[in-house]
C-alpha cells in the first residue's frame, strides 16, 4: 500500500525530504492564522486608515456571505423537509434495490445502554427489510463494562437482522491511537472477514453506514439511502452524507449548546447545497468495496470521519465526491451533568472537530504525490478547504474584536478624523444587517424541535427563539477560538488524541 496514504503525521513518513515537507503542512494552517491576527494588529498601529478600510469591507463581504449562506440553507431546508415527505419505497420499486445489504457500524466506548437502546428502536422502525442488514456493534475492550452492555443489546435486538456481530477492539495496537477509526477499521475487517466474504455478497452490493452512537435514523432513512446509492452517477465512487440534526436531548441541553448544536446543523445544510465542497461528517455511508480498497479507516488520525473522503480522492485519483442526501439523522447536543461541565465538554468537542485541521497536510502532500490527479481538483480542493480552515480561525475575532483597533491604536493623526469617528458606526450598522439573518436560523430551529417535554414550560420554549442572541458569542468562543487553538496545536506538534464525547439522556 502507498505510503502517504495512511499518514497520519510528520513523522510517520519514513523519507526524511518528505516528513520535512510535510511538518511545514502542518505548521502552514496555523501560520496563516497568527499571522492574520499580528498582521491587523500591527498595521493598525503603523497604517490606520488603511486597517479601517480593510475592515469596513471585510464586514461588507462578511454581510455578503451572510445572504447567500442563509439562501443555501434555506434550500437545503426545504429540500429536506420535502424529501420527509417522499414515499422511499414506492420510489425504490422501479429499481432493482432487492439485491442490496446494509451495514451498520455502530462503534461505542463509555455511552449508557440508554443510548444504545435508542438507536437500535430506530434500526428495527427502518421500512427497509432488515433482513437484508448486518449490524456490527463495535466495543473498545478496554471499557469496563462494555461486554455486558454489548450482550444485553444482542440478547434483546440481534435476532432481529440478517447477521449481528460484536466486535472488541483490542487497546494498544502498534500503528493506533485511541479513537473511533481504529476501532471502525477492526469492525469492518472481521465483518469482512467473519460474515461477508464466507457469505459471498458482492462487495458493490453492500451500502456500509458508519454511525455515532447516538445516531437514531428515520424510519426511511435506508430506502433514501439505497435510491441514492442506486441513482448516483458514480456509487462505487462516492460518499452519501446525511444531514446531522443535534436534536435527541435538545431540550436538556443548556442554551449555548443549543446555539451550536442548530448551528453545525445548519452549517451541514449549507454544504449540501454545495456538493463540490461537501466532505463527509459524523454519521456517514460508503460502499463496502471502497472502504476494501482504501484499507479502511485510518487508525492513527482523530478526524476519522473526514480523512476518509480524502483518503478516497487520493486512491481514485480524484474521482471522488460526496453525494448529499438532504435527509436527516437525529444525534445528541451537548449535554453533561452539570453547566460547566457541560460548557467544559462542548469546548473539547469542538476542539476536537477543528483538528480537522490535520487533514489539510495530508491531502496536499498526497497533491504532490499523485500526479494522476487533475490540477483543477487539487486547486479547487486546496482553496475551499484552506480557505475554510483560516476562515474558522480568524473571522469572527476579525469582525466581533477587532474592529476597534484603528482607533485604539491609530494615534491622534487617525482618531481626529472624519473615518474614526464613523467606523463604529458603519460597522455596527453593517453587523447588525447581517444580524438579521439569525431570524431565520431562529425561525428554522423552532420547527426542527421534538415536541417539549412536559417537565419545561413555555418560557422554555420562549428562550428557544431567544437564545440566538448568543450567537457572537458562541461564534467567537465555540468557533473561532477552539479553531486556533487547535491550528496552534498542530503547528507546533503538539498532536491530539482521540477525546470521547460523553452521552446523557436526562
Amino acid at each position: 500500500m502507498i505510503e502517504y496514504l495512511h499518514v497520519g503525521k510528520a513523522a510517520d513518513l519514513s523519507d526524511y525530504k518528505d516528513r520535512r515537507i510535510y511538518r511545514i503542512l502542518e505548521i502552514l494552517p496555523g501560520f496563516l492564522a497568527w499571522a492574520t491576527l499580528i498582521a491587523i494588529v500591527a498595521i493598525s498601529f503603523y497604517f490606520p486608515f488603511f486597517t479601517a478600510l480593510f475592515i469596513i469591507v471585510f464586514d461588507i463581504y462578511w454581510l455578503i456571505k451572510t445572504i447567500y449562506l442563509s439562501l443555501l440553507m434555506r434550500a437545503a431546508f426545504f429540500k429536506m423537509k420535502a424529501n420527509l415527505r417522499v414515499d422511499w419505497h414506492e420510489r425504490l420499486n422501479r429499481l432493482q434495490w432487492q439485491d442490496i445489504y446494509h451495514l451498520v457500524i455502530l462503534p461505542f466506548a463509555t455511552e449508557p445502554i440508554e443510548v444504545l437502546r435508542e438507536s437500535f428502536k430506530g434500526l428495527i422502525k427502518a421500512e427497509y427489510p432488515l433482513d437484508k442488514m448486518i449490524v456490527v456493534l463495535a466495543r473498545e475492550e478496554r471499557v469496563i463494562g462494555s461486554k455486558e452492555i454489548a450482550e444485553e443489546i444482542e440478547k434483546e435486538y440481534g435476532s432481529r437482522f440478517y447477521k449481528f456481530l460484536i466486535t472488541s477492539h483490542p487497546d494498544g495496537q502498534e500503528g493506533e491511537i485511541r479513537g473511533k477509526g481504529s476501532n471502525e477499521t477492526w469492525a469492518g475487517q472481521r465483518v469482512k472477514n467473519y460474515i461477508i466474504d464466507p457469505a459471498g455478497i458482492p462487495y458493490e452490493k453492500i451500502v456500509v453506514s458508519v454511525f455515532d452512537i447516538d445516531t437514531i435514523v428515520h424510519q426511511d432513512f435506508f430506502s433514501c439511502l439505497t435510491w441514492n446509492y442506486l441513482t448516483a452517477e458514480k456509487p462505487l465512487k462516492s460518499s452519501f452524507q446525511p444531514i446531522p440534526l443535534f436534536i435527541n436531548n435538545i431540550w436538556e441541553a443548556p442554551a449555548f449548546a443549543r446555539v451550536f448544536a442548530f448551528s453545525t446543523t445548519f452549517w451541514q445544510m449549507i454544504q449540501q447545497s454545495r456538493p463540490e465542497q461537501l466532505v463527509t461528517f459524523s454519521s456517514q455511508s460508503i460502499s463496502f468495496k471502497a472502504l476494501v480498497d482504501v484499507g479502511f479507516w485510518q487508525k492513527n488520525v482523530v478526524s476519522e470521519d473526514s480523512r476518509i473522503f480524502w483518503q478516497c480522492l487520493l486512491r481514485y485519483d480524484g474521482d471522488w465526491r460526496t453525494v448529499p442526501m438532504y435527509f436527516p439523522v437525529n444525534m445528541d447536543a451537548n449535554v453533561a451533568p452539570t453547566f460547566w461541565k457541560t460548557l467544559k465538554n462542548q469546548y473539547k468537542q469542538i476542539l476536537r472537530w477543528h483538528y480537522g485541521a490535520e487533514n489539510n497536510p495530508y491531502f496536499m502532500f498526497g497533491f504532490l504525490k499523485n500526479k494522476k490527479i487533475p490540477r483543477k481538483t487539487k486547486w479547487h480542493q486546496t482553496f475551499v478547504t484552506a480557505e475554510r480552515t483560516h476562515s474558522s480561525a480568524t473571522n469572527a475575532i476579525i469582525i466581533f474584536l477587532l474592529g476597534w483597533l484603528p482607533i485604539t491604536l491609530g494615534g491622534e493623526s487617525f482618531t481626529t478624523t472624519i473615518l474614526s469617528y464613523n467606523l463604529p458606526r458603519i460597522t455596527g450598522t453593517i453587523m447588525n444587517i447581517a444580524m438579521l439573518g439569525l431570524v431565520t436560523s431562529a425561525i428554522i430551529s423552532i420547527t426542527l424541535l421534538p415536541p417539549r417535554p412536559p417537565n419545561y414550560g413555555k418560557f422554555k420554549a420562549i428562550w428557544m427563539v431567544l437564545q440566538w442572541i448568543l450567537f457572537p458569542i458562541n461564534f467567537i468562543f465555540f468557533g473561532a477560538v477552539p479553531s486556533l487553538h487547535a491550528q496552534t496545536k498542530l503547528m507546533f506538534g503538539k498532536y491530539m488524541g482521540f477525546w470521547v464525547t460523553p452521552k446523557l439522556r436526562k
